[in-house]
């Protein structure tokens, strides 16, 4: 999870799509791209548009369901993750990810905000590196 948001946000209706995509979801650790869910839902004999898992990826996330962020690339992946506040350290190479907490990052955010008198903040920080087994 990427925001600090402690907004509690409406439950999602199950319909047969989110299904798919949720049980895509939950096959895999590292984030994937909408394409990648995609085909992994169509490959499991669903048939769910492209279009509607991205709609329903960007459901997941604004429910909290979901993580979503931008590869080096630029790239929108997704994966579900802890309901905690947390970052992410991603392997540029095969994907995997680690969920991280970063104590010092949010005692550092609280304090630049307070310098600067902004209130109501939230912060995104992922990592990016190679992972042992790929090196």
């Amino acid at each position: 999870m990427t925001s600090t948001d402690p907004t509690p946000r409406p439950a999602v209706r199950p319909t047969r799509q989110r299904r798919a995509v949720a049980a895509a979801l939950a096959g895999f650790d590292d984030f994937r791209s909408a394409q990648e869910i995609h085909d992994l839902i169509s490959r499991q004999g669903e048939s769910v548009g492209l279009a509607t898992v991205y709609r329903t990826l960007a459901t997941l996330a604004d429910a909290g369901e979901v993580d979503m962020l931008r590869n080096e690339d630029g790239e929108a992946i997704w994966r579900s993750c802890s309901d905690t506040h947390h970052h992410h350290l991603v392997c540029r190479t095969c994907g995997a990810t680690v969920e991280v907490e970063g104590p010092a990052v949010e005692r550092w955010t609280s304090a630049i905000a307070t310098e600067h008198g902004y209130g109501d903040i939230s912060h995104t920080l992922e990592i990016f590196g190679t992972c042992p087994a790929c090196r």
